[in-house]
């Protein structure tokens, strides 16, 4: 036993507290401290002596040690032992217990054992841990660093510098100081993979490293020598996969775990995998990926999360809002996922669902910005626009209210434009504009969004000179600026002053396919002064140019409208066709496609099918509501199409066509005078109606019918005065 005078130093005794020790530990948990100590005695004893051999100074002449200097050689080292052990016992104590003393006195024996052996590297291993192990991260790495100096292939000294480095990349803010922590944890990353190249947890690290520096090449070679020891290595691919899809090498990130995803059947590389394709907006192929990783692991809500993400991004709501009902029962106190079921409500029409699942988030998360901006759109969507305005101007008021620190430029930008937004949709143009200018205070950015916002407002308000005139302002400050450019021909354009407009957009063109949109722009402006032989001529120049789905969408949509315009209906619709082979679910499409037909009175079933897949897709749109109450109207469901109607009057009161559609179904009802009143502010609206709008066929028909009505309702009241009483 320790104590015996054969090994415990002169004169030195064990404590009370480390005889307690012995026998308090005598069972288990003593034996293991026990063995785990003596081992580091014998992995230290040896090369402690080898070190003390080889470090002594070659005698000139052969020197024979006196009996009396290897007694004492031999006592210096019995007593090293002796204080190692304890120490190492007491280091062993404080881990199981996180008592500071048992550090100390872990730390004190360990020095005095140093002091005996000072160029014993063991010694120093240990001491260097139990520094680090009670946060004295200082002393760790100066204890380290000496054993280094003595050894400057000792693994354990490198491995613990390692440890030291990156935990303070944690501790500290950017600049040079973290600069000099990354080079260094990567320093003693790559001393430990040359001294150990299968060090797999150490390569991992180094590779993280070298992404935080942004040494893609470095990190992208140790990452695929991990994966030639072992393909199926989980973190290696999920490492390398994110950096492939952080450079937008998608499909390089796709073929590596694809070959992954044959070799096993991990719910983490088909993660991978769905977030591979979700970069290259691969969104189906990703979503089968997700659902195999949500089938291998049902419980893990970030496979679920994906799986949503990539349902949302095929506009698949119905199936994206199960997902998150999911997770809601999986992450009950996460407030995220009301909001996305609630979002999910809203595009489906579902307000009063949405409305209950905003509460909830509202309940989780009361101080949240986007529940307060989720909400006041909800309130927009049902027409509920002064308490949508009375959410936003008490979110406004709550950020400037902060006491500490500047309020958020970017969250009062967004909640000033959906307030101005809001203004816009109750005709309240004068406070929309304020509201605008308020948000154009709050720095450049805002400022520029706030200019355009200023701009269709006067549009909207039909003040278009108005609204170019604050364009021409802007483009004094930005003479060279693209869109502002485009903004003052379209403008133009609504004036139905199509040279002006036409001069402005040429002058844009490059000659090469970044002209599409301008070709576009052109045929817009030409179809609304009714320039059709010009306007088909340059939606054809843009057809031939275009490259990108989305581009060969919106040259055959505007291809669509101009030959819908003319009455070349047949024409009109091949060109629809191909937008929806493009994009079966392009709203605006199946809206004027199946508004087209219902208005020529064919094929009612089908253009109500398409109509209401829009509707489905935007339930607050007015001009889709219209539409599908007009092919209600077309098939005589009249109950239907006046339901449909009066929600498109409440989106766009001031819409000449939905008023006279309203109008026409109260006649068929037999409901003259409200068929009068509507048709009369629809004439109303008409002489207000920008010049490029103006359909003076359409006005004069109106115009006769009711006149018409009035006349029919006149002689009605003079027979009726005139019937006997």
């Amino acid at each position: 036993m320790w104590g015996t005078d054969k090994h415990m130093p002169p004169g030195k005794t064990l404590t009370a507290s480390q005889r307690y020790t012995i026998m308090e530990f005598s069972g288990e948990r003593m034996k293991t401290i026990l063995s785990t100590a003596i081992l580091s005695i014998l992995v230290w004893a040896a090369p402690a002596r080898a070190q003390i051999s080889s470090a002594a100074p070659a005698p000139s002449q052969p020197a024979s040690k006196s009996p009396a200097s290897a007694q004492a050689a031999q006592t210096a080292r019995a007593d090293a032992l002796y204080y190692f052990t304890i120490g190492h016992i007491d280091e062993q104590q404080f881990e199981l217990t996180g008592q500071p003393d048992k550090a100390n006195s872990s730390i004190e024996s360990y020095k005095k054992a140093l002091e005996l052996e000072p160029r014993s590297t063991v010694i120093l291993e240990r001491l260097a841990e139990i520094y680090y192990k009670s946060q004295r991260t200082a002393a760790a790495v100066t204890t380290a660093q000496e054993a280094l100096k003595l050894d400057a292939d000792n693994l354990a000294a490198h491995r613990l510098l390692a440890r030291i480095y990156v935990r303070n990349l944690g501790d500290m803010n950017g600049g040079a100081v973290q600069k000099e922590n990354l080079d260094k944890a990567a320093e003693q990353f790559q001393a430990i993979l040359k001294l150990d190249p299968r060090d797999i947890s150490s390569a991992l690290w180094l590779a993280r490293l070298y992404r935080f520096e942004n040494r893609h090449a470095d990190a992208e070679k140790v990452l695929r020598s991990i994966l030639e020891r072992g393909s199926e290595n989980g973190p290696a691919l999920e490492q390398l996969s994110q950096l492939l899809i952080d450079q937008g090498r998608s499909q390089e990130a796709v073929d590596l775990l694809s070959h992954a995803a044959g070799n096993t059947a991990s719910p983490e590389i088909y993660d991978l995998l769905g977030d591979a394709y979700s970069q290259g907006k691969e969104f189906s192929k990703a979503e089968q990926a997700y659902r195999k990783a949500v089938e291998e692991d049902p419980d893990d809500t970030g496979h679920r999360h994906g799986l949503a993400q990539s349902l949302l991004s095929q506009e698949k709501f119905a199936a994206a809002l199960e997902q998150f009902k999911k997770l809601s029962e999986l992450e009950p106190g996460t407030a995220e996922n009301y909001l996305r079921m609630a979002q999910l409500y809203r595009r489906l029409g579902k307000y009063d669902e949405a409305e209950s699942s905003l509460l909830r988030a509202k309940q989780l998360a009361p101080t949240s910005l986007e529940v307060l901006y989720h909400e006041a759109l909800l309130y927009d969507d049902q027409g509920r626009y002064g308490d949508a305005i009375r959410v936003l101007t008490d979110a406004i008021a709550a950020i400037k209210g902060q006491p500490a620190g500047e309020p958020s430029p970017n969250a009062l930008s967004i909640l000033y434009e959906q307030l101005g937004r809001t203004y816009r949709e109750q005709d309240n143009y004068p406070a929309a504009i304020q509201a605008f200018e308020e948000m154009g205070r709050l720095g450049p950015d805002s400022q520029r969004r706030a200019q355009m916002l200023l701009i269709d407002t006067y549009r909207e308000s039909h003040d278009i000179d108005r609204a170019i005139t604050e364009t021409k302002k802007a483009l004094e400050q930005s003479p060279n600026d693209q869109p502002l450019t485009v903004t003052l021909a379209m403008l133009y354009g609504e004036k139905a002053d199509a040279p002006t407009a036409t001069k402005l957009l040429t002058a844009l063109l490059h000659g090469n396919d970044s002209d599409q949109e301008i070709y576009l722009d052109l045929a817009q402006v030409l179809e609304r002064s009714r320039k059709y032989a010009d306007a088909e001529a340059s939606a054809r120049k843009a057809m031939e140019i275009s490259r990108e789905p989305g581009e060969q969408e919106s040259a055959a949509f505007m291809m669509g409208a101009i030959y819908e315009r003319q009455k070349k209906f047949d024409l009109a619709e091949v060109q629809f066709r191909k937008v929806l082979e493009l994009n079966p679910n392009n709203a605006s499409v199946l809206n004027y496609y199946g508004y087209m037909l219902a208005d020529r009175g064919i094929r009612l079933d089908e253009a109500t099918a398409m109509i209401q897949r829009a509707v489905t897709q935007d339930p607050s749109n007015g001009a889709y509501l219209d539409s599908l109450g007009w092919a209600f109207y077309r098939q005589n469901k009249l109950a239907e199409a006046e339901e449909q109607l009066r929600k498109a009057a409440s989106r766009a009161g001031h819409d000449p066509t939905v008023l006279g559609h309203l109008g026409d179904v109260y006649m068929k009802l037999g409901q003259t005078e409200r068929a009068a009143e509507l048709w009369e502010r629809s004439l109303s609206e008409w002489q207000r109606a920008l010049p490029a709008d103006f359909e003076p066929e359409k006005v004069a028909e109106l115009d006769a019918q009711l006149k018409a009505l009035k006349r029919h309702m006149a002689q009605k009241s003079t027979t009726e005065t005139a019937k006997p009483q």
